[in-house]
């Protein structure tokens, strides 16, 4: 496939452009029920946002073939970025002047998203995350790719071993709770063991009561105010993004993004990510990888579909099947891109790829200063899940097709020019200079 060149004249490989394209598109279907009502009841209760049969269906898909997974190609392919523009720079510069300037580049891109947050009023914002994440996972990037890979699953391995636990933990209190129920049904005397085995389900009823009700304020609170004024509306962003930072989620984020980085730069350096291997290998992969998904993801699904407090296997499973699920994407596309319909099909999304932040930003611009704010269309609240879904799918229309325009006639896209003009220190040109009479160039065609 024809791609195109960095401002140093390095070839683009155009299989990450599209997946780039595709996830930074996909990443709409996250954001926007976030951005169209209350964030807080995604944590709460899903109910909120509507719950009619259509909206099941629409939670059900997005949940178990969306989820997280469009966040997770997007860290897998930054992982792949940190090797490609690593060794580029190491061509030119000692090790010193390459940490120095991958480290700038990302102390840009955190920059970039705490602007993305308390100016464009996203608290959702990922710049930020991968900006403090990729400084972490560059430690690591000499490794060889399997290596990487095995590190990289350490999120993984901990969320199991940490929600096992917590699941057998819960699962055994309401065991023993049912057993003492039936002892008191039978007119037995409780023991000393019986009476605690009480207490604890009480505090932890209790606790689980406490937060359910916290979180209700918040949803109701976060409700009022994004219908008010558009200080009121600001005020709720950022009250938001300070909220989730107060609960310590951003390390558990900044983690999360180091672990997929440095997975996807290990299947950078082993020919995966970007087509190296063969047609059968990513028909394979999908397999499996959808198999394994799915099975979770959809046990998972029905467990919280049934809104009571019984312990869950997502506690354990979740990141094993984002990255399951993430991984029958990465087969499907790359299978697709090796068969001359599915190039022809996904050959837009390579524009969408070299345009990843600009379209980013520009989904932020839209839904929150256009389609949900108090100022404008005012449409927050309005629609439930099904509804939200289909505007996701209009927006990232609208954008797939702005992306194509734009490059007709520019080579870079604002917020990439932006960023990259200030690692450069210097403006960087819109275009570039065109090659003299009879110069023509072979196009690059760059798989792996």
């Amino acid at each position: 496939m024809t791609t195109a060149v960095e401002p140093d004249g390095a070839p683009r490989i155009a299989v990450l452009d599209i997946l780039r394209g595709v996830a930074i598109l996909g990443i709409l279907f996250m954001n926007i029920n976030d951005m169209g009502q209350s964030v807080f009841a995604s944590y709460n209760d899903i109910r909120h946002l509507g719950w009619s049969a259509v909206d099941r269906i629409a939670w059900i898909v997005r949940e178990v073939f969306a989820n997280g997974t469009t966040r997770c190609l997007l860290e897998m392919l930054f992982g792949a970025g940190m090797v490609i523009l690593t060794n580029r720079a190491a061509e030119a510069a000692g090790q010193y002047q390459v940490l120095g300037r991958y480290y700038l580049r990302n102390m840009i891109l955190l920059a970039f998203g705490l602007v993305h947050v308390f100016v464009l009023l996203w608290p959702g914002d990922i710049l930020h995350t991968y900006g403090i994440a990729a400084l972490i996972a560059f430690l690591f990037v000499q490794l060889p790719g399997k290596w990487l890979v095995v590190v990289g699953l350490n999120m993984a391995v901990f969320t199991f071993i940490s929600g096992v636990s917590d699941f057998s933990v819960a699962t055994r209190r309401n065991a023993a709770l049912a057993g003492v129920v039936v002892e008191q049904r039978a007119g037995l005397p409780l023991s000393g063991d019986d009476r605690q085995i009480i207490a604890d389900a009480a505090t932890a009823r209790a606790r689980k009561t406490a937060i359910t009700r916290e979180m209700a304020a918040l949803v109701t609170r976060e409700d009022r105010d994004r219908r008010g004024t558009p200080l009121t509306w600001a005020q709720a962003q950022w009250r938001t993004f300070m909220v989730i930072e107060g609960y310590g989620l951003e390390v558990l984020y900044v983690w999360e993004a180091a672990s997929t980085m440095l997975i996807g730069a290990g299947l950078f350096k082993l020919g995966v990510l970007q087509g190296g291997r063969s047609r059968g290998f990513y028909l394979g992969m999908a397999a499996i990888g959808y198999a394994v998904g799915i099975a979770l993801r959809g046990v998972a699904a029905w467990q919280v579909m049934q809104f009571d407090t019984a312990p869950q296997i997502d506690w354990a499973t979740a990141e094993v099947g984002r990255l399951a699920m993430t991984l029958g994407h990465l087969g499907v596309i790359n299978a697709l891109t090796m068969t001359v319909i599915g190039a022809r099909l996904l050959r837009p999304f390579v524009s969408a790829g070299r345009t990843a932040l600009t379209l980013y930003i520009a989904q932020t611009i839209i839904c929150l200063w256009v389609l949900f704010p108090p100022f404008a269309l005012n449409l927050y609240g309005q629609l439930s899940w099904a509804p939200l879904m289909l505007v996701a799918v209009a927006v990232d229309a609208v954008l797939l097709w702005a992306a194509n325009v734009y490059l007709r006639h520019f080579d870079i896209a604002p917020v990439e020019w932006a960023w990259r003009s200030l690692l450069e220190g210097r403006r960087l040109p819109w275009r570039s200079p065109k090659p003299s009479p009879g110069a023509g160039r072979d196009p690059v065609v760059q798989r792996g």
